[in-house]
Parts: C-alpha cells; sequence; structure tokens
C-alpha cells in the first residue's frame, strides 16, 4: 500500500517537472528522472495555424481548427481547457477532442487577432499531461471597408501654359482593411471628370496636366477622383474627392492699344504738367503681367511727356513744354506701350508691345504780352544827371491781332522810385543820380498791359547795374593812435599806416603815400612808402620834450590810381611819452587827457581830496538826522512785538458795548493795578439815555470819551494798544434810502429829521437822538 502511494507521488513530480513551451508547432520537452531507471520521454501539442475569418454570421459555432496533444490516445481520458482573450465567449473548444469553434461575428479593424492558453489534463489524476501553451488565434480579413479622402476637398495651382504631364497635386486615400492580405486594400485611382485636361495615376493619385490651357480662356477647372480598392475589380469598394484646380497667369499676352488713333487738344495757355489726354493700351494678362510702361517715340517728346498709372494701367500725357498757336498749330506724337516684365519663354511670340498715334491740337487763346527778352540787365554810371538813359524793354502781344501795350514799374512803397518808364516805348530813365557805394545794383520789376484786355499783364526783371566813377578818395581805415618816447632815436619805425578807397577798381587799387609839402621842411618825421598799400612813420631826430611839444601833427597826403586820380590829406597825430623803451599806452593817453584839460598832476589831486572831504561831511549829517529820529519806547520793542494778540472778531454794532475783553493784550507778568471806577455798560446806558435828550454833541460824551482817555495816559502798565473795530456789513437796504449827506445842497441845520419816527422800531432811537437835537436848536 505504501509502494504504490510512493508511485503515484514520482509519477505527479514527473508531471510537473519545468519545461520549454512553444507556440505554433513547437513541441514540450518533459523529462522525468527515476529512482529506478534514468530515461527521456518527449511530450509536445500538435496544431495548424489558426485563423478566425471576421464578419462571419452563422447560428451554429464556425469551426476554425484543432489542439492535439501527441499523449492523446483517444480514449478520452485527456480533457483540454482553454483559456485567455474570449475564452468561453467568442472562442470555445471541445474537451474531448480539442476542436476550437467562434461563436460571434469578428471585426478584424476593431481587434486583428487574440492571444489565448490551452492546457490538457487527465480525467483520472485531474492533473496536467501537457503543459499549458499560449498560442494565437489571427482574424482573418475581408472587403469591409470604403476607401476615403481624408484630405479632401483638394485645391491646386497650376501656371497657365503648361506642358503635358507637368504634375499638378496628388491626391491619396485610405483603406481601412488588412493591406498585408488580399487585395481589400490595394487602391486605384481614375479620373472621373477632368478629360481631356488632366490625368492622375492609377497606383500613385497624381494629377498631371493632359494638355497646355490657356488661363484668358478658362481660369478654373473642377476635377472628380475616383479611388477603389480590390484593385478595381467588380464589386469593390470605391470613393470620389473634388480637386479644384486654378491657372495662374503668365505674361503670355503683348498689351494692345484699344484705338489706333486718338485726338486731343490743348489750349496754348496751359502751364508745364497740364494733362493733354489718357490713352490705355489693354492686356489680357493679371496682376505685374499687366504691367506696362509707356513711351513717347518720335521729335515731339521735347513737348510732351506721357506717365503710367499703376492702378488703371492708362498712360497720361503731359504737357512738357508750353506751347503756341501762333508758332505750332498740331503735333503728331507716337505712343509706345511695352511689357515691363517678360517672360523669356515667350519671347518667341512676338514683341511684348504695341504702339497707337496721337493727334493734338493747339488751341488759340489771349495771351499776356511777351517780353523778349525776358530778362533785362543794364548799366548806367554813377552820378549820372537825372533823366539819363538807362535802356529799353520791348513787349510785343502775341496774338494775331497784335494789341498796342503799356508799360509801367512796380514800385515798392519802402523803396525810393529812382526809376521811370515810357509807358509807350519802354524807355528806362532815371530821376536821380544814382551812388555806387551806397547801392552798387539795382532790381526792377516792369510790366506790360494789354490795352484792349488789361487782365493780360506780363512781367519782366530789370537788373540795373550802376558802373564805378572814381569820385571818392583814399582815406586812413581808422583812427591811428601813434605815441613816440622821449629818447627815441632818429630813423625809428612808430607806426604803420594804410589806407581805404570805397570805390571799385578794375585793376585793383594801389595808394601812394607821401608828407604834406608844407610839413616836409620842418617836420621831425618822415614817410616811407612800402609800394604796398602801406606806408611807415619814422623819427627825422632823435630826442623829444614833452614840456617844449606834447603833440604832432602830420599832414600825409594819400593818392588813388583812378581816373582821375584823387587824393586825400589826413592828419596822423603823434603823442610824446614819457618813456624809454617800450611805450605805455594808458600812462600816455593819461597824459594826453590831462594835457587837453590844461591840468597838473598835483591840481588833479587837489580836486580829487576836495571831493572826498565833501563825501565825509555829507555822510555825517545824515548819521546826525538818524539819530534824532529814534523811535520811542526803543528799549521795551521787543516786548510789544512779543505780545501782539491777532484776532478777526468784528463787532455787533451800536448796542455792542462789550467787544471783547481786553485783558487778553496784557503781559501776564505785569499785572495792572485796577482803581475803582464804574461799570462800562452802565454808564454807556447812563449817557444814551441822557443823549436823547442833549444830543450827540453834548459835554457829557466829551467828559466820558476825556475821562477815558486821562485814565489810559497815566497807567504806566497799560502798554500803547489801539482797540479797531471794523463794522463792513451795510445791510440790504431800505426804505430811507442813503443817510449820507455828501452829496446834499443843504446842512443838517436846514433838515427836518421828523420822519424818523415813521421808520419803525429799529429807528426809534436814532429817531430820538434827532428829534431831541432839533428841539434844543429851537
Amino acid at each position: 500500500m505504501n509502494f504504490s502511494a510512493l508511485l503515484l507521488l514520482m509519477v505527479m513530480l514527473v508531471q510537473l517537472w519545468p519545461c520549454s513551451p512553444s507556440t505554433q508547432n513547437s513541441s514540450a520537452q518533459n523529462t522525468a528522472e527515476s529512482f529506478t531507471a534514468v530515461r527521456r520521454v518527449k511530450r509536445g501539442w500538435l496544431w495548424e495555424p489558426l485563423f478566425a475569418t471576421e464578419e462571419q454570421i452563422s447560428l451554429d459555432p464556425v469551426y476554425i481548427g484543432q489542439l492535439k496533444s501527441d499523449l492523446d490516445k483517444q480514449d478520452g481520458n485527456l480533457k483540454y481547457v482553454l483559456t485567455g482573450e474570449g475564452a468561453g465567449s467568442i472562442f470555445v473548444i471541445d474537451e474531448y477532442n480539442g476542436k476550437i469553434f467562434v461563436t460571434q461575428k469578428l471585426d478584424r479593424e476593431e481587434k486583428p487577432f487574440y492571444t489565448l492558453r490551452a492546457q490538457a489534463i487527465s480525467r483520472s489524476t485531474q492533473l496536467p499531461v501537457e503543459p499549458e501553451s499560449e498560442f494565437i488565434i489571427k482574424v482573418r480579413d475581408v472587403n469591409d471597408n470604403e476607401p476615403q479622402f481624408l484630405d479632401g476637398p483638394y485645391e491646386a495651382t497650376v501656371p497657365e501654359m503648361s506642358p503635358e504631364g507637368t504634375s499638378v497635386t496628388q491626391v491619396t486615400a485610405t483603406d481601412g482593411d488588412d493591406p498585408s492580405y488580399g487585395n481589400s486594400a490595394r487602391l486605384v485611382y481614375s479620373l472621373v471628370q477632368g478629360q481631356p485636361y488632366f490625368s492622375v495615376e492609377p497606383k500613385t493619385g497624381v494629377i498631371r496636366m493632359a494638355s497646355q490651357m490657356d488661363r484668358e480662356t478658362k481660369d478654373q477647372y473642377l476635377v472628380i477622383i475616383q479611388a477603389k480598392d480590390m484593385v478595381g475589380q467588380p464589386g469593390a469598394f470605391s470613393a470620389t474627392a473634388t480637386v479644384t484646380i486654378n491657372l495662374s497667369d503668365i505674361n503670355d499676352n503683348p498689351p494692345k492699344f484699344q484705338q489706333r488713333l486718338y485726338y486731343m487738344s490743348v489750349s496754348e495757355e496751359a502751364p508745364v504738367g497740364t494733362t493733354v489726354g489718357k490713352v490705355f493700351a489693354e492686356d489680357s494678362d493679371i496682376g505685374s503681367n499687366a504691367a506696362m510702361d509707356y513711351f513717347i517715340e518720335g521729335d515731339n517728346s521735347d513737348v510732351f511727356d506721357i506717365i503710367s498709372n499703376s492702378e488703371t494701367q492708362e498712360g497720361i500725357i503731359l504737357l512738357k513744354k508750353r506751347v503756341d498757336y501762333e508758332s505750332k498749330r498740331r503735333y503728331s506724337i507716337q505712343a509706345k506701350a511695352v511689357n515691363k516684365y517678360i517672360d523669356e519663354h515667350f519671347l518667341k511670340e512676338g514683341p511684348f508691345e504695341d504702339t497707337t498715334i496721337v493727334k493734338i491740337n493747339v488751341e488759340d487763346a489771349d495771351e499776356p504780352p511777351v517780353f523778349i527778352p525776358e530778362n533785362y540787365v543794364m548799366e548806367i554810371f554813377e552820378g549820372a544827371m537825372s533823366g539819363s538813359l538807362v535802356g529799353v524793354v520791348t513787349a510785343t502781344d502775341p496774338d494775331e491781332d497784335d494789341s498796342p501795350v503799356r508799360y509801367s514799374i512796380v514800385h515798392s512803397m519802402h523803396l525810393k522810385n529812382l526809376f521811370r518808364i515810357n509807358e509807350h516805348n519802354g524807355t528806362i530813365i532815371t530821376t536821380e543820380p544814382l551812388d555806387r557805394e551806397i547801392t552798387s545794383w539795382h532790381n526792377i520789376t516792369v510790366t506790360a498791359t494789354e490795352t484792349r484786355n488789361p487782365e493780360k499783364i506780363s512781367e519782366a526783371n530789370v537788373y540795373i547795374q550802376v558802373l564805378d566813377v572814381n569820385d571818392n578818395a583814399p582815406e586812413f581805415p581808422k583812427n591811428y593812435e601813434t605815441f613816440v618816447c622821449e629818447n627815441a632815436v632818429s630813423g625809428q619805425l612808430i607806426q604803420s599806416i594804410s589806407a581805404v578807397d570805397q570805390d571799385d577798381s578794375t585793376e585793383g587799387h594801389h595808394f601812394y603815400f607821401s608828407l604834406a609839402q608844407e610839413a616836409t621842411n620842418y617836420s621831425h618825421f618822415t614817410v616811407k612808402d612800402n609800394q604796398d598799400n602801406t606806408a611807415g612813420i619814422f623819427t627825422g631826430k632823435s630826442g623829444f620834450r614833452r614840456q617844449e611839444q606834447f603833440f604832432f601833427y602830420l599832414p600825409i597826403i594819400i593818392q588813388d590810381n583812378g581816373t582821375p586820380p584823387l587824393t586825400s590829406t589826413n592828419t596822423l597825430t603823434v603823442t610824446v611819452c614819457d618813456c624809454d623803451t617800450e611805450v605805455n599806452t594808458f600812462y600816455c593817453r593819461y597824459g594826453a587827457f590831462m594835457y587837453s584839460l590844461g591840468l597838473s598832476t598835483e591840481a588833479l589831486v587837489a580836486v580829487l581830496a576836495c571831493i572826498l572831504i565833501f563825501l565825509v561831511f555829507f555822510l555825517a549829517i545824515l548819521a546826525v538826522r538818524q539819530q534824532k529820529k529814534k523811535p520811542p519806547f526803543s528799549e521795551k520793542m521787543e516786548e510789544f512785538r512779543e505780545n501782539i494778540v491777532s484776532y478777526d472778531d468784528e463787532g455787533g454794532g451800536e448796542e455792542d458795548t462789550e467787544a471783547f475783553d481786553i485783558s487778553a493784550l496784557r503781559t501776564r507778568a505785569v499785572m495792572r493795578t485796577h482803581k475803582p471806577q464804574k461799570k462800562v455798560a452802565s454808564e454807556i446806558q447812563s449817557l444814551y439815555r441822557q443823549s436823547l435828550q442833549v444830543g450827540p454833541d453834548s459835554a457829557i460824551f466829551r467828559e466820558f470819551i476825556s475821562e477815558k482817555l486821562e485814565e489810559a495816559n497815566t497807567d504806566p502798565s497799560v502798554p500803547p494798544y489801539d482797540s479797531l473795530q471794523t463794522y463792513a456789513f451795510e445791510g440790504t437796504g431800505s426804505l430811507a434810502g442813503s443817510l449820507s449827506s455828501l452829496g446834499s445842497n443843504t446842512s443838517d441845520m436846514d433838515q427836518s429829521y421828523d420822519y424818523l419816527a415813521d421808520w419803525g422800531p429799529h429807528f426809534k432811537q436814532l429817531a430820538g437822538m434827532y428829534t431831541s437835537h432839533s428841539s434844543v436848536r429851537d
């Protein structure tokens, strides 16, 4: 019994020994070691590749293959078990013979294969006799998907006139079927619409040009491409895509003028730049291929010009030079239009240009007079007497009627009228002698007006040059300050001089310097002409004395080279200085100034001392006056400033007897000793009652004010403060009007104040005062 149990255990160990599983016709290698004998036993699965066809619909399970172990004795002792994806639901197995069936419809596009595991178990021992092996069931594809163009609709562009075979674009369709099995996913392309202009490659879907097409004939084509699976066999699925093909423009058309002859006209009054007319050459191309330039050919290109309008492609003819009806009445020009951008591939088609003829008529107009020439340059010598001829201007009417012309000068309000013109013949004369040194050129404007049509006026500029006459003698350019030392030696240079001349010399100025004849014999100085328009002044002796002569005056003659030559005598002042070698200019000027005043140095010092004494005396008087004006209370001024209190209270009117408490203004350190006095409010009320009988000029008021004033003056502890109350509110007005007597011609003595009693309770007190005043006066 124990031996049987041991044998069963050994069999189980042999079956559970590790093995190497395989899929697809692999055999399982099982080895077992026995305690009695060492022997290797071969085991394995036997099956063919398994496939299940998709989209199969059947009420009964469909057989797809069989699993079989080489240990199966066909006695029903083995049990086949299937596990993995879809086991028991999609796939079932006959546990006795290993046949596998599919029970549901499969879709390869959703799941192309299933991975399962098979195992053979002994029914008697319930132990596996074969190790668990993994295998795959592939889903076999059928043609159940239509081709699709995922990128459609398509649009492409190709240049017009492209040669046959030019690639336009490529379309691509996709098929969800298995491309590795059968022809379900093998597509072919064909052209449904677009012949005979386009073609398509069946395998690649490349669309090509089938013929040359002209954009100007038709610029857009609609092509329909079809894609079929199953290599186009009957029953295949298909799909179509639309391709819009546009033809882009190339420059294959030359410009063409719409007219071979244009007629235009222009007025002879038209200014330069006037638009004469427009020409237009039509080009069937578009964009830059239609751009063109216009030119004018022939001899009239100097009179007319043409420009291109880039927006309208028109040629605009402009007036380049003024035309004259009387000179030429008709022009014929040839306009040419040429494409800007020419395609070299189409040069053989001919020149990309065209020409037309433009005839232009000149219209006559009433033109203003014309000066011949337009500008004048005239000359006249300076100093010429009034009425001298300057020149003549001429203007004529270019029209056929040749209207007479009247001349005039446009005078400026700010310039002097130096010229006059004869209104009939254009003769210009002077009104007074001219001076070149003042103005060498005169610019005037002359007008010519038609007598028959005064609105026609033309102008000409006349430039008058005043020619020079030698009428100005040379002179010193400045006032020279010449100094000489007392110990100067003979022949010493003390000054270099030159000259200027206001005249204009065509050959250049040349001046000659010399000493006047009357000063040559006794002069202590000499003049040496340097022959370069300068001269030098030299001493003629050694030693000078200021006490004998302070100044020397040298008359120097300067002559020019004009025709006739002019001379002038210029005086050079030489000052003698008290110096050794170098001249102290300031000291010499000071000595000259004192000499001219006739004062010596000692006299000048005395004058300055007197001025200084007077200034000191004046300042002393001012100091004494300032001392006398010293303000009182100076020792307490700081204390007063510190005790100032500002307030902005306004009084309450004539009934306000206590506007503020003045005790706030008093210094805390100084306590005022109050004398026994009456209450101010009771005093004012008492005085007020008495005033009703005696009036405002009563002695009672004067006594009260005097008492208060005396009290303030005798009290040493009270600072000199004033109490100022301002009553600025005048009220809103009343029926009484103004109480002022400033504008009245009568005095208070002539007026009656009885009417105050009728003004109401507010004026009762005022009425009582003036009524009692009237009673006392009576």
